[in-house]
């Protein structure tokens, strides 16, 4: 039987708008009355605080594709895996010398470049000031990368874009690959966190720590880097929009996509008879 319902946010129960399809949130409300519900996103904390909220969840957030975990409630980071300030000093000479875009997520914020912007954060940035005050995620721009991972104590993840090309070559570089793990969660776009940071490892030891088991655990989401949550869940869930790879490690198929209500209905069969 069930007692774990693990959800990504975007392309899972965000739509392309970034909002929360009105039967997916009512589907969940009623899930979390019965069942441990818990957001395993590559968001910083403060990007999923607003649907967190919405979502009027009282779990703990897995953020960073697993790099940490945290408490809402408390405002407190609960386990962590940063990388070290040396290898993100030398991960943005790299991603500098080959003029890839590049976010920064940093202890309590996103960060992204003020002499080349990442135009997703750009959309993001926009978005966040739609945010209720109380919850607005706390995005800004920076002259200096290096500076910037000088003054702050964790250093979360970054999120790179560029030509497929410099992306392949940055992706095989030995010390990046001994180093970082880089996982696809856009077209050209690739998330590095820390060695052995993903979302499978990171909610196993999450549930159990609550004393279940892989197979009381219903997994969903749509991209690369769901799928290591995807083989350890009991039963993984792609949606609909996945790629046919994210969808080969997967049990079952959302029989819609993320902007219909195909999650509510299928979260329902599996969680409600």
């Amino acid at each position: 039987m069930y007692k774990v319902l693990a959800l990504d946010l975007d392309g899972t129960v965000l739509t392309d708008k970034h909002t929360i399809h009105p039967k997916v949130k009512q589907a969940i409300a009623d899930i979390k009355r019965d069942y441990h519900v818990v957001i395993v996103t590559g968001r910083h904390h403060t990007a999923a605080r607003p649907y967190y909220y919405e979502l009027g969840l009282d779990t703990p957030i897995i953020c960073c594709n697993g790099t940490y975990i945290y408490d809402y409630h408390n405002e407190a980071i609960l386990q962590q895996n940063a990388i070290s300030h040396f290898n993100a000093l030398t991960f943005i000479d790299l991603a500098e010398r080959f003029q890839l875009k590049m976010v920064m997520y940093i202890t309590d914020a996103m960060t992204y470049s003020n002499y080349n912007p990442f135009e997703y954060m750009l959309a993001l940035e926009s978005w966040a000031e739609t945010a209720p005050e109380a919850h607005r995620p706390n995005i800004y721009r920076v002259d200096s990368f290096i500076e910037t991972a000088n003054k702050t104590q964790y250093i979360w993840k970054f999120v790179v874009e560029g030509d497929q090309q410099s992306i392949d070559i940055l992706m095989q570089h030995s010390w990046i690959k001994a180093n970082f793990n880089g996982e696809r969660s856009w077209a050209n776009r690739i998330d590095f966190s820390a060695t052995g940071n993903n979302k499978g490892l990171r909610l196993a030891e999450y549930v159990e720590r609550l004393g279940y088991q892989a197979s009381q655990v219903i997994a969903v989401g749509d991209n690369h880097n769901d799928i290591s949550m995807l083989e350890y869940a009991g039963l993984g869930v792609a949606m609909q929009n996945a790629d046919d790879l994210v969808k080969s490690y997967a049990q079952t198929v959302c029989p819609t996509d993320n902007n219909c209500d195909g999650l509510a209905h299928l979260l329902r069969e599996q969680l409600k008879g």
